[in-house]
């Protein structure tokens, strides 16, 4: 009972923050640029969709590649989980769920240069169309307006079929 009432009177940030599940890599966040520009939502789930080109046809794997490195990549989310989406993805992302690959491709953003050097992410971006299972971090990204939702940093990428 006493643990009950605890919990109850809880902070209010334990309570917006669930602890990590084991399958999410928490060493990923020393690689994420500005960290504190996104705002945790759920340290860790995961989300299953397609992957969709957010580069409209100007890359090859269809994501923008940002220059802090990290890809901008969009999921058009299976039906049941559109309650992830902000009004800025419907609005700036096309209806779809960002994810961003940390540190994938060459850093040209000279303040982004030191988290990723001397790592290399081994996380991979499934061609556009695979349907897939991503689990991460999720995200508000609050530098863009309106804001939208993220997977950042991305733990892993399972292409389903």
């Amino acid at each position: 009972m006493r643990l009950l009432i605890l919990l109850l009177f809880a902070s209010p940030l334990l309570a917006q923050q669930p602890p990590p599940a084991p399958d999410c890599d928490e060493t990923l966040w020393t690689h994420v640029y500005h960290p504190n520009r996104l705002q945790i939502t759920q340290r860790c789930l995961s989300v299953v969709g397609v992957i969709v080109d957010a580069s409209k046809g100007r890359n090859k794997d269809g994501a923008r590649h940002e220059a802090d490195g990290d890809s901008h990549s969009w999921l058009k989310l299976d039906p049941g989980q559109e309650t992830l989406l902000l009004r800025g993805n419907i609005q700036a992302q096309d209806g779809n769920l960002v994810v961003e690959v940390i540190c994938r491709y060459k850093v040209t953003q000279k303040d982004a240069v030191g988290v990723c050097k001397n790592y290399k992410n081994k996380v991979k971006l499934p061609p556009v169309g695979s349907h897939v299972r991503i689990t991460g971090a999720l995200v508000a990204d609050l530098d863009h307006q309106p804001i939208h939702s993220e997977i950042h940093p991305p733990t892993a990428i399972e292409v389903l079929h």
